[in-house]
């Protein structure tokens, strides 16, 4: 029975992951309308990127025809490039009937490769009626994985709300409900309990579910702190209940060492607190607080394994990210890929899992590369490239993020088991 109940799971997150990062969607058109009572000139003014109200969202901080081509608009963008610069961008507008609707493609952009807007398209319509004006904005593109898809849906919806609140009140309400700090600690709270029947409804796996959950906003927090240190001036965590956490910095990567530096950082954070957790079990237990020991002990291997899980060399993984900007050639990738996963058997095997465990956990890595593998988004310029000294540098750090997790991971099982 543990071995079907543990092969559903594992099939069911396979097949998750699946659907989210890799699934073949191709192209997918969705619309949404909303009736807003104000002027049709008003709204004009707002969506028509050459408006004199286009920048209502903040958005876009400036906006020119193209000489030459009366077609073509070049944006500027508030998100930042890689230089800290605004993001700027060409657009086509086609189709275009003043005050009432337009068509928009992407030709160009400072950040992201052209390859990336090859399929996208969006649409404006203004449809005077009795009672206001309709407004539907529509979104064309291919994609790969339902994640990108649901997010775009989402973030037009909410931009279509806004929208309303502006033309009726003049003002701009930015940010939103889903990553206001209430909403993520409600998350957060709310994955715990979704992960509570996997450790048995008792108090003792409830305790556990949150202490899994609090693992996860450190190994976030410490993504955040390297964002940071490589000069983001904005980041944030998005809690997504039940599947983790992301950290988001505030501009696309700027060099290899740079995304290296980032990805092994949520380990590598967490690679300090696990000795601490240590020394304190240890401490507790010579004390006589058992209670506390244990909870301890349970920390520092829940921490230790969530870790060194995120370390092995899948393609989305921190351990995939970090090998493919440190491994200069495809076979030597190849081995250190390996030679990386081999170490986390090793370690499950020295933490007393059993065997077929370990040649599932394998098989599901392997698929997991294999699902994700190739799905970056390209950007505009290449990263700059990184040093051998700084190669060797992250590589050291990654053996010594993953030996602390391994040995974390193993002393735990011996206390807790």
């Amino acid at each position: 029975m543990t071995l079907l109940v543990s092969a559903l799971l594992v099939a069911l997150n396979i097949g998750l992951i699946f659907l989210l990062l890799a699934a073949p969607v191709g192209v997918r058109t969705f619309r949404i309308s909303k009736l807003i009572p104000v002027g049709r000139e008003r709204l004009w003014s707002a969506l028509w990127p050459l408006g004199d109200n286009a920048d209502w969202s903040g958005e876009y901080i400036g906006a020119e025809p193209v000489e030459g081509d009366s077609g073509l608009a070049r944006l500027k963008l508030r998100w930042e490039s890689r230089d800290g610069s605004p993001i700027e961008r060409t657009v086509r507008l086609e189709d275009v009937v003043q005050g009432r609707r337009f068509a928009m493609r992407v030709v160009d952009d400072s950040s992201l490769d052209p390859s990336f807007w090859s399929n996208y398209r969006e649409t404006t319509d203004l449809a005077l009626r009795d009672d206001g004006v309709l407004v539907t904005l529509t979104r064309t593109d291919r994609y790969r994985g339902l994640a990108f898809l649901v997010f775009r849906y989402f973030a037009l919806r909410r931009e279509m709300r806004k929208l309303k609140i502006w033309a009726e009140t003049g003002k701009y309400r930015s940010g939103g409900l889903f990553e206001h700090p209430a909403s993520q600690v409600g998350f957060a709270v709310l994955s715990a309990f979704l992960l509570w029947p996997l450790f048995g409804l008792t108090p003792g796996g409830l305790v556990l579910a949150f202490v899994l959950t609090s693992v996860v906003a450190l190994h976030e927090l410490g993504h955040m702190a390297a964002f940071r240190l490589m000069g983001h001036r904005r980041v944030r965590m998005i809690f997504l209940p039940l599947l983790g956490g992301i950290a988001i910095g505030g501009r696309p990567y700027d060099s290899r060492f740079e995304v290296a530096f980032v990805a092994l950082m949520g380990a590598g954070f967490s690679a300090f607190l696990v000795p601490l957790a240590i020394a304190s079990s240890s401490y507790a237990s010579a004390a006589g607080w058992s209670l506390a020991a244990m909870l301890l002990a349970a920390l520092a291997g829940c921490m230790a394994l969530f870790n060194i899980a995120n370390l092995v060399p899948v393609w989305k993984f921190d351990g995939g990210q970090v090998l493919r900007q440190i491994c200069p050639s495809p076979p030597l990738l190849a081995l250190a890929s390996f030679l990386l996963l081999g170490g986390f058997l090793a370690v499950a095997s020295w933490a007393g899992m059993q065997t077929w465990f370990i040649a599932a956990v394998g098989a599901v890595f392997a698929i997991l590369s294999l699902l994700t593998a190739g799905g970056g988004i390209k950007p505009r310029y290449e990263l700059k490239p990184i040093g051998v000294f700084d190669r060797f540098a992250i590589g050291a750090a990654l053996l010594a993020v993953f030996a602390i997790h391994g040995f974390g991971l193993i002393w735990a099982v011996s206390k807790i088991a």
